[in-house]
């Protein structure tokens, strides 16, 4: 079963590689700059939703913070479903819808997975099948980004990268409790909390942002400065309650954020 994902993998490599080819740019429908935006957050979510439903499946496999992930786990492929409506509703190139449709097949594999027993092969499924999502929903941000040329969507974008990352760091945590205990794990994961650093940094710096949007980050600030030793510990483990509340409240923060951003830029 596991070769049937290497195979997905390679064929969404192949899959970007010819729209690349292509070089066409997406044509959004809604042509103001006030709707791509909101276009750009709204694609820039299902980043995060790839990698909390991994982490709420992963979670609820291991008995930790059960109900709580059960329920999220539910929500975010709800979430997940309704945003994939409309940004096939709202992108009219058939590259990207073509992708798109790519995307919502994994999340429909990973359905399947989400109702047989929870062992290490299925927390490798489910882990493999977010990542395919991701790389999926980035190369839709990335192309709006491209069709737009507006600047003002990098900072969108990057606050909306912070919710993903959040959760991506979590995902990395329960997937090593879980059994899947390689380097890559490891790597994943420092090399998320090395680019969580690096995005808030320069959201703090931003030159636009208003004076909430400022004590917002720098709540997040006080709290970033304590649990990211915590995640980095991913080795003697321990914490995972304490990972699963604080990424989920980071998370929360960050698209209050990315709200708020999204409400400068119109």
């Amino acid at each position: 079963m596991k070769n049937i994902y290497i195979k997905i993998g390679l064929f969404l490599s192949l899959l970007l590689s010819s729209v690349n080819a292509v070089d066409n740019t997406p044509t959004v429908n809604n042509s103001t700059k006030s709707d791509t935006v909101q276009l750009i957050n709204i694609a820039g979510k299902q980043r995060m939703l790839s990698q909390r439903i991994a982490k709420d499946y992963m979670y609820k496999g291991k008995k930790i913070a059960t109900s709580k992930a059960n329920k999220q786990l539910k929500i975010s492929i709800g979430e997940f479903s309704n945003a994939h409506k409309k940004l096939l509703n709202s992108i009219n190139d058939e590259e990207i819808t073509n992708l798109l449709e790519f995307v919502n097949m994994s999340m429909d594999e990973f359905k399947e997975i989400s109702n047989q027993p929870f062992n290490q092969d299925n927390a490798q499924l489910a882990l493999d099948l977010s990542e395919s999502i991701l790389e999926g929903s980035q190369y839709v941000v990335d192309s709006i980004k491209t069709s737009v040329k507006l600047k003002e969507s990098n900072i969108v974008a990057k606050s909306g990268k912070q919710r993903m990352l959040a959760q991506r760091i979590a995902k990395y945590y329960i997937a090593y409790q879980s059994g899947i205990t390689d380097k890559n794990t490891i790597t994943q994961m420092k090399e998320a909390v090395e680019l969580f650093t690096e995005n808030h940094n320069d959201l703090m710096a931003n030159a636009t942002n208003t004076t909430t949007i400022n004590q917002k980050l720098n709540k997040i600030n006080k709290l970033w400065k304590i649990v990211y030793k915590f995640y980095l510990n991913i080795e003697k483990g321990g914490l995972p309650f304490i990972v699963f509340t604080t990424t989920d409240d980071i998370t929360g923060k960050m698209d209050e954020i990315t709200k708020l951003y999204v409400e400068l830029y119109k």
